[in-house]
């Protein structure tokens, strides 16, 4: 069977475009972690997991969990998902549907590994700098790893910058 991401990439795509298409993104992203988040509950899944229940019966009971929350748009798509059998495949479709929409928001997510705790000054230059270096706005989470002894990890999409003490280190013992 294909991959999870292979599969869920088709239903991000036309989700994004949709909730694009409408001025929705917001909406949409809300309501595909609020889905996502309920096909992960063990009672979803079990749901889920009954071959003999149709799609649509399924459906229905995934909105009637979520009907407030869900505009017309969202029940439909849940439709859609039930239909072709690929309820399960909602977490992987809102994480794609969070990239699409960051990329077209020009937003980046960095994480910032550092040592120590970061003072908002140096959070604000870390901003700053890596804005410039991406040239798009980026969204910074910092968590701290005392076991880099000092400097930081910078991961931004595929790209990693490690400049920590214990990378340099390790370099240095790898050239003696």
């Amino acid at each position: 069977m294909a991959e999870t991401a292979t599969l869920a990439r088709p239903y991000a795509n036309a989700a994004f475009e949709l909730a694009k298409g409408r001025d929705r993104l917001p909406q949409w992203s809300r309501m595909l972690g609020l889905l996502a988040a309920t096909v992960e509950t063990a009672e979803a899944q079990a749901l889920i997991g009954v071959p003999q229940l149709p799609g649509e019966v399924k459906a229905h009971k995934l909105i009637d969990l979520l009907r407030d929350e869900l505009d017309d748009g969202g029940r439909r798509f849940v439709h859609v998902l039930a239909e072709n059998k690929r309820l399960e495949l909602l977490p992987q479709i809102a994480a794609q549907y969070e990239v699409r929409k960051a990329e077209a928001e020009k937003v980046l997510d960095v994480e910032v590994v550092a040592a120590v705790e970061l003072t908002d000054a140096q959070r604000d230059a870390y901003a700053t700098a890596l804005a410039a270096r991406f040239g798009q706005e980026v969204d910074v989470t910092v968590t701290v790893d005392p076991k880099l002894i000092g400097g930081a990890v910078v991961r931004a999409g595929d790209t990693v910058v490690d400049g920590s003490v214990r990378a340099r280190l390790a370099r240095l013992a790898g050239a003696l």
